[in-house]
């Protein structure tokens, strides 16, 4: 029988993952109290939240959601680190924090509303971030304009020449 608690816990968990764009599952087996808030400050700081679950409320929470295909990932100690914004940021903070505190790993990922492997993770952390990728576009699209743009600009300066020499050959012969 579900105490009137745990019933209150799965709907918040509910509420807080309904647009969740990327969620992270990680083993913190080994991870410090002071570590984890550690962790817990950095990723505030970009927007995201960390959270201990209960593999067995988690499994409720994502039941009847996109998210319910992490179910089979959620075994031994879990944490779910989850934003609505940049996945590649989160991924890239969960790594570097790992890098240094090897007790986190990464078990699997939701983006997109896709789930991710741990490899697939540790890829979109390797991934330059979202405002990195938009300037390499426009610097894509921007290069063949300035290409168009020097070449009418020298055909016209060419123009220019071309009509001053005659309009100087003119004045010359009278």
């Amino acid at each position: 029988m579900p105490t009137e608690a745990k019933v209150r816990e799965v709907e918040e968990l509910k509420a807080r993952w309904s647009e969740v764009r990327t969620a992270i599952l990680t083993e913190y087996r080994g991870l410090t109290v002071q570590q984890l808030s550690e962790l817990r400050r950095q990723l505030r700081a970009a927007s995201a939240e960390y959270r201990v679950v209960k593999n067995r409320l988690a499994r409720l929470a994502i039941q009847d959601s996109p998210m319910a295909a992490l179910a089979p990932h959620l075994v031994g100690p879990t944490g779910m680190a989850w934003t609505r914004r940049d996945p590649v940021l989160l991924a890239k903070m969960l790594q570097g924090f790992a890098r240094n505190v090897p007790a986190l790993s990464v078990k699997a990922g939701f983006v997109e509303g896709q789930v991710v492997p741990a490899e697939g993770v540790r890829s979109l952390a390797d991934l330059p971030s979202r405002e990195v990728l938009l300037g390499q576009v426009v610097g894509g699209l921007q290069a063949p304009l300035a290409g168009l743009i020097g070449t009418l600009e020298g055909l016209l300066r060419s123009l220019v020449i071309a009509l001053e020499q005659v309009r100087a050959k003119q004045e010359a012969q009278g």
